[in-house]
């Protein structure tokens, strides 16, 4: 697969991690899923994960990067400073912008209440899976296969609970399991579009790699603290969520290591 282009490894990367959404829901085409608090340490697993994705496998090498074109210190940490908190602000504006719902908040967003439950999620990860594939298309784009896949691998292993966590809520909303896994399934095909856009932008040049993964390092960090860990905490189970995401930190941390290495 070293003979593929960056721009072909970012889009199956992305592909593989946005397919394992579907081989997490899984479990709702049988009777029984998993409780609550399980469904909880699995999303704090998946945000573990993101979140040692962003530091280790995205914002020190953007440092390393803006590190080889501009001398000193203070250029480099201002450059993944402001690519940061682009990735945070696009995220932002798109929950902002689209309706969606949280799975226990409740809708949000213009003409949230006008549109159907189901087609809420379906925004909702969207929004959720959109950083994910920009990140592994970047790394891919970055580092070929080497580079990309602890993250794609990480990605993907995040995505097994999430896709889970849609399934189990569209099936609570009255949707029957094989229609609450399709709709779970689909909502990971939007990482490869991410995953292309995030290959295509390190490619252009060379000078863009440090914005590139700084900007879907801040992405992923917004969703990891405004979505994902909130949901975790909501009914109560904050101590399982938070030991899924202490093992979830470890477990990326060394698939960045040992795979990159």
């Amino acid at each position: 697969m070293d003979t593929l282009s960056p721009l072909l490894l970012g889009l199956l990367g992305s592909l593989a991690a946005g397919s394992m959404t579907a081989l997490g829901a899984l479990p709702v085409l049988r009777a029984r899923v998993p409780s609550a608090a399980t469904r909880d340490m699995l999303l704090g697993f998946a945000a573990g994960v993101m979140l040692a994705a962003a530091f280790f496998s995205l914002i020190i090498p953007a440092l390393a990067q803006a590190g080889i074109t501009h001398e000193g210190r203070a250029i480099p940490a201002l450059i993944v400073c402001l690519a940061l908190l682009m990735g945070m602000g696009c995220i932002a504006a798109l929950n902002e912008a689209l309706p969606h719902e949280h799975f226990a908040a409740g809708p949000e967003g213009p003409m949230a209440p006008r549109l159907r439950r189901v087609w809420l999620f379906v925004i909702a990860i969207t929004i959720h899976n959109l950083p994910e594939g920009l990140a592994v298309g970047v790394g891919f784009g970055q580092g070929g296969l080497q580079g990309g896949l602890p993250l794609g691998l990480g990605i993907g292993l995040q995505n097994l609970p999430e896709g889970l966590a849609v399934a189990v809520a569209l099936r609570g909303e009255g949707y029957s399991g094989r229609r609450a896994w399709a709709v779970a399934a689909l909502t990971g095909l939007v990482e490869p579009i991410g995953g292309l856009l995030g290959a295509s932008i390190v490619t252009l040049s060379s000078a863009l790699l440090p914005w590139g993964l700084a900007f879907a390092a801040g992405a992923m960090l917004y969703v990891i603290s405004h979505e994902i860990i909130p949901e975790t905490h909501r009914s109560g189970h904050q101590n399982r969520a938070t030991l899924g995401l202490s093992v979830g930190l470890v477990v990326m941390l060394f698939l960045d290591v040992t795979l990159a290495g």
